[in-house]
């Protein structure tokens, strides 16, 4: 984090942790992709980022207590990183973002489902996704019934990329 920000207005300060064009692919790739290994954050872009780019990423986001690492028990060489409860207060800046995508960008029929199924539905669907979050990142447990929210997200992609013309899923 920036020891001397430019301002103290809340947006500047925001901006200086998830303000670049990186930050929030990476938060992104984690919450609705559950990459949580530093090779699968990189290989899975699909954006390209940069192995150098996605670790000063980390390390800001580690230093701005949006992220946590620790050493995965089933693989020494790798670390996990989770989300703290303040990265998971940002799926809800997530999901706004994708609103005005859905309404103002040219945005492809596979990146738009899970975007509109969250929008479909508000703030309920969010609390139970984020409830979601706290579990598997932060060991919080919950009663819940039906289906997860992840896998609605999951299955709603799926079929969409299963309906799509094979060039364009190569292309995918």
């Amino acid at each position: 984090m920036n020891a001397n920000p430019r301002s103290g207005c809340p947006i500047n300060l925001t901006l200086e942790v998830v303000g670049d064009a990186w930050s929030l692919l990476v938060l992104r790739d984690m919450m609705f992709g559950n990459r949580r290994h530093f090779r699968e954050l990189l290989l899975n872009s699909q954006e390209g980022i940069s192995s150098n780019i996605l670790a000063d990423r980390l390390k800001t986001l580690l230093a701005a207590g949006v992220l946590t690492k620790a050493d995965d028990p089933s693989h020494k060489q790798k670390a996990i990183y989770s989300l703290t409860e303040k990265g998971i207060q940002l799926l809800p800046v997530l999901a706004q973002l994708s609103s005005w995508g859905l309404r103002f960008q040219p945005v492809t029929p596979d990146m738009a489902v899970r975007a509109q199924i969250l929008q479909d539905g508000g703030q309920p669907l969010l609390d139970d996704f984020m409830d979601e979050l706290r579990e598997s990142h932060l060991g919080i447990l919950r009663p819940h019934d039906g289906p997860r929210v992840m896998e609605r997200l999951r299955a709603a992609y799926e079929e969409v990329v299963a309906r799509q013309p094979a060039e364009t899923r190569a292309a995918s």
